[in-house]
C-alpha cells in the first residue's frame, strides 16, 4: 500500500538536512502524516546524537524514490 501510495505521490517523507556534515535524508514513505511525526523523532534524536553543525527538516507529501541519502559536496 505504502508503494502505491508513494508511486501516486501521496506518502508522506521527511526531507531532513544536516549542515556539516551536508546530507540530505528522506526518511518514509508513510501511509498517514501522524505516524510519520511520531517516527521522525526517534530519527532526527539518532541524528543528534551524531552532533551535526545543523540540522532541519520539512514534512511533506510526495513521491521519492532512490537515493535516500544524499551527500553533497562542500563548495
Amino acid at each position: 500500500m505504502r508503494s502505491l501510495a508513494n508511486g501516486l505521490g501521496m506518502a508522506w517523507w521527511a526531507r531532513v538536512e544536516t549542515h556539516d556534515p551536508n546530507v540530505i535524508y528522506w526518511f518514509g514513505p508513510f501511509m498517514r502524516r501522524q505516524e510519520l511525526e511520531v517516527e521522525l523523532e526517534h530519527f532526527l534524536a539518532d541524528l543528534q546524537a551524531e552532533a551535526p553543525g545543523g540540522l532541519s527538516h520539512e514534512i511533506l507529501r510526495t513521491h521519492r524514490g532512490e537515493p535516500l541519502t544524499d551527500v553533497q559536496e562542500p563548495g
